[in-house]
């Protein structure tokens, strides 16, 4: 079975990306090497944006340092503020000493620009240098971050800094608000931990797990673990906008504020239909959470994980009303169950034209890996079949979700509409990512208004790894 890296080896994909160099070179005038790996070439004109990948040294609390490749030597890497509709380049250089490539997560790309070397965008190659070419829609909140594969390697793709936030402006409105903070939440240092065997369902065709899983040693919010950063100042009755982004290789998160609660208004970057204040915010790994907090309870918070080892690790952030100090207070929150339902519309979403159903399980491990294998009704990546779609034409992704783990699903170069959770019907919510919990059925509907290759996966660096994805191609 051919993994990640041996696809790119395959005959049809060293053609498709001889094909793609062409193309782009009679785009951009930007040579690109015929085995699909972008090489180093003076541009005519400088770029919008410069993003160098490259290693950096962290310090996330006093006399803890990570060493990881980061964007800029920052992490996150540096915000970039793009208008909607107004085409950007942006080159990217090279000097992590491995190939990589950057996906622009939520923008409605070309494959060639995607960052997703499954589709057929091409590498970067250790020192080279690649031009994006970008026109940035839809407005809101996106990011961007590193699409290489990782294995068994934990100092690679996801694992590390290469993550940033990507705004589009331009027409989506939050109201008034006086302050905004924007806040990454990512997992340091990880290493394998055994996986403990879990029973998903008591029948034969639902296996126990096993193999290996990844855990971590530190979290941060930002550049910072929980205490060792500035904290967020606010006064009170003011209101706050906060804008959340998961950008973990392996983590959900559960977030609360003790005496507050969030009004989500936005998800993935798109408004709500049914903007509501919630205790708690749960975001699956590559979700986006843009929310307003009222500056209701004079003192010194926590805004952290509702899972103490996850604030011991450092996951959360100081919030400290003018005047008021001490030792930062933590509560847990009223006992909750995330619902997306709730954000949005409960008429039914129209009908699609053709209906996939696809299964998600895991497994375990094949070929005396310690890993476990990952498949798409019953196939691993690039095993599984691709879905055909056709130009204009709605199509509804039934997800099943087999096993005892979640999963952030994703959607490249495309945005979808919810449209059930389980036995509820909904509409209206348009995101990119979608977690599942355990056992989890979700619908959503996209329109295939992007012709192209187009990845779909599980978010989870290692699940993608082993064999969580797919393609669909248009005919």
């Amino acid at each position: 079975m051919l993994n990640r890296r041996q696809f790119l080896a395959s005959g049809a994909t060293v053609f498709a990306a001889k094909m793609m160099a062409q193309k782009l070179q009679s785009q951009t005038g930007e040579p690109v090497a015929t085995n699909g790996v972008a090489i180093a070439q003076p541009s005519l004109q400088p770029a919008d944006h410069m993003l160098t990948i490259g290693p950096c040294s962290l310090e996330i609390s006093p006399g803890v340092v990570v060493k990881t490749i980061g964007y800029n030597e920052s992490v996150p890497g540096p915000m970039l503020r793009l208008k909607r509709g107004a085409p950007v380049s942006i080159d990217v250089v090279n000097k992590s000493g491995h190939s990589e490539l950057v996906h622009w997560h939520g923008l409605p790309t070309d494959v060639e620009n995607d960052g997703a070397m499954e589709e057929g965008s091409p590498m970067i190659a250790a020192g080279a240098t690649q031009r994006y070419h970008l026109t940035p829609e839809p407005t809101g909140t996106r990011w961007y971050h590193t699409h290489a594969s990782a294995y068994d390697d934990l100092s690679l793709s996801t694992y590390t800094g290469q993550f940033g936030f990507l705004i589009v402006e331009g027409g989506q409105t939050f109201g008034s608000y006086d302050q905004e903070f924007y806040l990454a939440i990512h997992h340091w240092e990880p290493s394998f931990v055994p996986m403990a065997s879990v029973m998903q369902q008591s029948s034969a065709n639902h296996p126990a797990t096993s193999g290996s899983d990844v855990g971590y040693q530190y979290a941060t919010v930002n550049a910072h673990r929980l205490g060792a950063g500035a904290p967020l100042q606010v006064k009170a009755g003011e209101k706050v906008l906060l804008h959340l982004l998961n950008a973990s290789a392996t983590e959900n998160v559960v977030l609360s504020l003790p005496g507050h609660t969030f009004k989500v208004l936005a998800m993935d970057g798109n408004p709500v239909p049914s903007p509501q204040a919630v205790e708690v915010l749960s975001l699956g790994v590559a979700e986006r959470i843009d929310c307003l907090v009222e500056m209701s309870q004079p003192g010194v918070w926590v805004l952290g994980a509702t899972l103490q080892k996850s604030r011991e690790m450092g996951l959360g952030i100081v919030v400290e009303y003018a005047g008021k100090s001490g030792p930062p207070v933590w509560k847990d929150p009223s006992a909750t169950v995330w619902d997306y339902s709730v954000f949005a519309s409960s008429a039914a979403a129209r009908e699609p034209d053709k209906i996939f159903d696809l299964k998600f399980m895991d497994i375990g491990p094949l070929n005396d890996s310690k890993f476990d294998t990952w498949t798409v009704n019953g196939k691993s990546w690039p095993d599984v079949e691709p879905l055909l779609v056709e130009k204009g034409k709605r199509y509804r992704l039934q997800l099943q979700n087999l096993g005892a783990d979640q999963h952030p699903i994703h959607l490249h170069r495309h945005s979808f509409e919810v449209v059930r959770i389980n036995d509820k019907a909904v509409s209206g919510l348009m995101k990119d990512t979608v977690n599942m919990m355990p056992l989890d059925q979700i619908s959503v509907d996209f329109i295939a208004n992007n012709p192209g290759n187009t990845l779909y996966h599980c978010h989870m660096q290692l699940h993608m790894d082993y064999g969580f994805m797919g393609l669909i191609k248009y005919v």
